[in-house]
């Protein structure tokens, strides 16, 4: 036998060989057929060459991926890799090359756009995990902070920071053997990601005499990283909200000779710098200078600065990220995981990881518990996690790393949704505690749970956030008689955000109303247009989305810059109440992000909310659409892993009209989930390979 591809009743792949290469080699070569537009997508935005056919729409991302110097900074990565690890990514990598022209045969997106499927280098699966995870640490924020920090002081940015908005995020619990029906460990989450079609998560089933694992893997990557079940032992993460990526304003001059860039020493120093041509369908080509200083690559400005900024000294800013410094992003512990028996295992693999940083919970069939984090997170200067510092002054170097901190298990189980927890000593700014709190209260709520409870638990509506907008409500009088009706409709609503709801409607129509009636207060003029910064940044630097997402503190704050926040939330629900919402589900519906725009699909009407459980996230004052909620759910029962369940956001196959592209949505916006099978006797054969 070399490999064999088996399928279940949803088209996901089963695959079974006889050695570990074959194996990675008949990943790499289903998901190439299942999935080769969204290949070719991925390796391309890795490269920095996505807008060679998809047009000027994906220009600024490539012009990111090309200063930050992903593809090479991916190599790197390969070229230290042990022997063995680099031997399991070539024979994926070999598989996908087999298999991408016969799945571009079958993808219609090849023929639209023109595209070729082209060839995988050794090192393009770490290209694709660094470009699909390198704003995971969010080193844009630290733009916008600088921004409140020059236009409102200091003391402003914890007004706008995460903890008070509400950011999506992801849902993970663990529910230990005492508190289960089975006496074994249960493990539940959902990742919350940018909804995209394919999606982001592939169910997978890899079977070998070394190991037989099922989990969610990263199309692209080998493997099963993040979500993971291999009988004896469950894994799942979180983002950890940790800070490891730096920015640093740098000065730079022009020589005869080159680039310069001042360092903490005093002296000038050579940076390397070349320049590449970016091609662009349907325009001229566009040449970008690619500037690396001891810090880090140059991701924005450069010896002559940006137009429409300010200040003497022109704008150049580096990017300092873990891989590009130590050559390590933790593909050396996957083949670890997916050979683990025991949580000590799963440690041990953990140990090994690099970026992006998470949180983990395990659990084992002996009752060994795992939480906690994993990753590289710089030690350096307070300073450098907040904003920008200057690369010319001595104490913002990096200096070793910090040790990962553990968590522990409270009343038997364990809930990481992005709050602060154990990675606190790690980050700055972290989700606030609502969707954390509400799952930790639902799961008290029972003395025993079953794999089957879980999905009740993905699919809380509750708004822990609504709270200080309705105080402010209550407090309003001598409203109209319909604003008087409506204010009184939302104080009696229970705060759940479902789809066939008007009162949640309602109330998502206030918000936005008051968040625009915030961001148009003269105290906040200097914020309303962004900096000339490139333009992949500037969702960070939106005036109207950070008013969204901060509202919390915004309206409990004790003063703010002589705002009357009575009389603009008057003016909201006066303005909603001539309206007449319908139900949550009209306005909040999927918005999933494809790499080719395609409006033929009628998406369905979401319940929850960006600070609910089931986290569908939308951007108050902007728009009530979901382009974020949860990638995926699953369920891992330790007692009996075919009672373990999972489902994704569309299908498994990412070919449009396919058989298995979008046979799983009605089920993931019903919130039902797939069983989960692995007896071989149970699936259909489909071919060797």
């Amino acid at each position: 036998m070399t490999a064999e591809i088996y399928r279940d009743a949803w088209g996901i792949p089963h695959l079974r060989a006889d050695r570990v290469g074959e194996l990675a080699r008949a990943q790499g070569h289903v998901t190439a057929r299942d999935r080769a537009w969204q290949l070719e997508v991925e390796r391309h935005r890795a490269q920095g060459t996505s807008a060679s056919f998809l047009g000027a729409g994906a220009l600024p991302w490539d012009l990111l991926a090309r200063r930050a110097r992903l593809d090479d900074t991916a190599r790197r990565c390969f070229e230290a890799l042990d022997s063995e690890t680099a031997d399991w990514v070539r024979a994926y990598v070999d598989g996908v090359n087999e298999g991408l022209a016969e799945g571009a045969r079958h993808a219609p997106e090849f023929a639209r756009t023109g595209l070729a499927p082209g060839r995988w280098e050794p090192w393009t699966p770490l290209a694709v995990w660094i470009a699909v995870h390198i704003l995971f640490a969010g080193f844009p924020a630290k733009l916008w902070r600088e921004q409140v920090a020059r236009h409102l002081g200091e003391d402003a940015i914890g007004l706008f920071a995460a903890d008070g908005p509400g950011t999506s995020g992801s849902n993970g619990w663990l529910v230990g053997g005492e508190r289960t029906a089975t006496g074994a460990a249960v493990i539940a989450g959902d990742p919350h990601r940018f909804i995209e079609d394919p999606g982001i998560y592939q169910q997978i089933h890899l079977s070998c005499p070394e190991f037989d694992v099922v989990g969610l893997a990263v199309p692209g990557v080998p493997g099963i990283a993040h979500f993971g079940h291999a009988g004896t032992v469950a894994w799942a993460i979180t983002n950890a909200m940790a800070d490891y990526h730096d920015l640093y304003r740098e000065r730079l001059r022009r020589t005869g000779a080159g680039v310069e860039a001042l360092d903490p020493d005093g002296t000038w120093t050579r940076a390397t710098r070349h320049t590449e041509t970016v091609e662009v369908a349907g325009e001229e080509p566009v040449e970008v200078e690619v500037i690396e200083t001891g810090r880090g690559p140059v991701i924005i400005g450069g010896p002559e600065g940006l137009d429409g900024l300010d200040g003497a000294t022109p704008l150049a800013v580096s990017l300092r990220y873990p891989p590009r410094v130590t050559a390590e992003l933790g593909f050396e512990a996957l083949l670890p995981l997916l050979r683990a028996r025991r949580v000590a295992d799963v440690d041990r693999a953990f140990d090994r990881w690099a970026e992006p940083v998470n949180v983990v919970l395990a659990a084992d069939t002996e009752g060994g518990l795992l939480h906690r984090v994993a990753g590289r997170v710089p030690l350096r200067d307070p300073a450098n996690r907040i904003r920008l510092v200057p690369a010319w002054e001595p104490g913002h170097e990096w200096r070793g790393r910090h040790e990962t901190p553990y968590g522990e298990l409270t009343d038997g189980t364990a809930v990481m949704a992005n709050q602060r927890g154990p990675s606190t000593p790690l980050g700055v700014e972290f989700a606030p505690p609502h969707r954390a709190d509400r799952i930790a209260a639902l799961l008290k709520e029972k003395e025993r749970w079953t794999a089957g409870d879980m999905p009740a638990i993905h699919m809380d509506t509750h708004l822990g956030s609504a709270a200080p907008l309705l105080e402010h409500l209550a407090a309003l009088d001598d409203l109209t008689p319909e604003a008087a009706a409506l204010r009184d409709r939302l104080l009696g609503w229970d705060r759940r955000m479902d789809a066939d709801s008007t009162e949640a409607a309602a109330y998502a129509a206030v918000r936005s109303a008051v968040v625009r009636r915030l961001a148009e207060h003269p105290a906040f003029a200097a914020l309303a247009v962004p900096p000339a910064y490139p333009e992949v940044f500037l969702p960070w630097l939106g005036l109207v989305p950070r008013i969204g997402f901060a509202l919390e503190h915004l309206l409990r704050a004790e003063e703010l810059y002589g705002i009357d926040r009575p009389a603009t939330v008057r003016a909201a629900v006066e303005e909603v109440a001539a309206q007449q919402p319908g139900t949550w589900g009209e306005s909040h519906r999927l918005a999933p992000w494809r790499a080719l725009p395609d409006t033929s699909y009628d998406e369905p009407g979401l319940s929850g909310d960006h600070d609910c459980v089931l986290c569908t996230s939308a951007v108050p004052g902007i728009t009530d659409l979901a382009a974020r909620g949860p990638a995926a759910r699953y369920v891992w029962d330790l007692a009996r892993r075919e009672d373990s369940l999972w489902v994704v956001p569309f299908g498994a196959w990412g070919m449009p009209g396919s058989a298995h592209h979008r046979d799983q949505l009605p089920l993931w916006t019903g919130g039902d989930l797939v069983p989960v099978v692995t007896d071989f006797d149970r699936l259909d054969k489909e071919t060797d390979v």
